[in-house]
């Protein structure tokens, strides 16, 4: 079994290596979809305790900067409640411990959210950072840019 794990190991680095894909990419693709899922679901531990930094900071839909806390408070109230929430990676790109990610969301907001029952889209942007073993989400910034 030992020889098919080295094979299976190889292969991983030498695909990194010809098609220039980072390593890390396939980690911060998979929290990136554990991030959204855990917002659909009204997941708050997994967001307050694995994903979002205690320092975070957001530039939001609504023209806001705000802090962690202020999202966090507004996700409890059910102010970040959505009917469906899909997100297209269009670009992942690392700087030591810290990956950016730029794409779309597409949401459809319910309850007493602004746009409830719509079809809202937008840009969003996520710098991620790696420290203690772990990566958070230090900073987001998304953009409605349409709202159907």
């Amino acid at each position: 079994m030992k020889p098919f794990i080295l094979v299976v190991v190889l292969l991983q680095c030498a695909a990194s290596v010809l098609f220039g894909q980072d390593p890390r990419e396939a980690e911060i693709r998979r929290l990136e979809k554990l991030e959204r899922e855990s917002v659909i679901k009204g997941d708050s531990v997994a967001l307050f305790d694995k994903i979002w930094s205690p320092r975070m900071i957001i530039n939001t839909p609504a023209n806001i900067v705000g802090t962690v806390e202020g999202t966090k408070a507004h996700f409890r109230s059910g102010g970040l409640s959505y009917l469906s929430f899909e997100r297209t990676i269009e670009k992942i790109s690392f700087s030591e411990n810290v990956a950016i990610v730029m794409g779309g969301e597409v949401i459809k907001p319910q309850g007493k959210q602004p746009n409830a029952g719509k079809v809202v889209t937008r840009r969003f942007t996520h710098v991620w950072q790696h420290a203690n073993n772990n990566w958070s989400i230090i900073a987001r910034q998304a953009t409605i840019i349409k709202v159907e």
